[in-house]
């Protein structure tokens, strides 16, 4: 009995200590750099965004939040990095519904995002935008869908990569108006971007921040947005459902993620961060002023959240599998 006793003890001093670690770690949080993992390309919207929170970051917590561009295969490469990362809250992945997206689109990926990572924060949403070069005789977007039924794969749309935002969206307007257009990805949303304006694809469906620029410089034509209602930033343009897509809805949204396993204190600690950072009026008017709505959620709230929108997007795909 006494050594029974002598051993629960030694546990629960194991137990204390380690708990105490956890705490210690969290205070100290962050001693040394932290790398942000964005595995989309430089300029788009998880690039611009994690370069913002990674300043207020640094300068909240004191050390640098250094944001590194890992491309390749429709963010899964970034995104394999961060998973395989030691869990010890210095390599964070910015991620979006790419991610979410890629759970079915991409089952010979070598993560699962809900067992190899943790959420920490949600950052903002923003509507995106359907547009064409101007060259397209189309001045709406019920004009572009009669085009594209009466040339049946003779346009083309461009994307960022498989899975990606833009391209789940393109995929679902084609199914939703009943066209069929030709899927061009780029290895990046500023060459997809690039491209449209040079004329070498026809369509794309951009983030509203990304692409309002270019509608204002008359280098692209908008012919809808796709939230439920209009964008404040494209006031004049109509929504996908107003211009007779009906029930079309589309959004991009922005989050942190890091491996799993790392202690909860710094996860907590980075959240609290973040949505400090999100809440902050400059950070409130700048994405009001590029048509992006900041999003907070606590790390339970975002776990639910991306459950939710990995099962959604499942069906999307499976209802993309029937119409191909």
């Amino acid at each position: 009995m006494a050594d029974f006793r002598y051993a629960l003890m030694c546990v629960a001093a194991l137990l204390t200590v380690s708990a105490s670690g956890s705490h210690a770690d969290a205070e100290d949080y962050p001693a040394r750099p932290v790398r942000i993992i964005v595995p989309f390309g430089p300029g788009g919207p998880a690039d611009v965004v994690a370069r913002q929170i990674g300043s207020i970051l640094q300068q909240d917590l004191g050390q640098p939040f250094v944001v590194e561009n890992r491309t390749g295969a429709g963010g899964v490469i970034g995104t394999l990095e961060v998973a395989k990362a030691s869990a010890v809250g210095y390599t964070l992945l910015m991620m979006s519904n790419t991610q979410t997206a890629n759970e079915s689109l991409v089952p010979q990926r070598k993560y699962e995002l809900m067992r190899d990572l943790t959420p920490i924060a949600t950052l903002n949403t923003s509507d995106l935008v359907i547009v064409v070069h101007p060259a397209v005789p189309a001045k709406t977007l019920q004009e572009f869908i009669a085009l594209a039924k009466a040339e049946p794969g003779k346009l083309n749309y461009a994307s960022s990569g498989q899975g990606t935002p833009y391209h789940m969206a393109g995929e679902l307007f084609k199914a939703m108006a009943g066209i069929n257009i030709v899927h061009v990805p780029y290895r990046n949303s500023g060459e997809a971007r690039s491209g449209v304006i040079g004329g070498q694809v026809q369509m794309m469906i951009d983030a509203v921040p990304a692409m309002a620029p270019n509608v204002a410089e008359s280098q692209v034509r908008a012919l809808a947005t796709t939230g439920k209602s209009r964008s404040a930033v494209l006031s004049n343009v109509p929504t996908v459902t107003e211009a007779g897509v009906s029930g079309y809805e589309a959004t991009i949204w922005l989050g942190l993620m890091a491996p799993a396993g790392t202690p909860k204190p710094i996860i907590e600690k980075l959240n609290t961060a973040v949505n400090a950072a999100v809440r902050r009026p400059e950070v409130e008017k700048f994405w009001a002023e590029q048509g992006a709505v900041p999003m907070t959620m606590t790390p339970e709230a975002f776990d639910k959240f991306l459950r939710a929108d990995i099962v959604k997007w499942a069906d999307v795909v499976k209802r993309l599998d029937k119409t191909q």
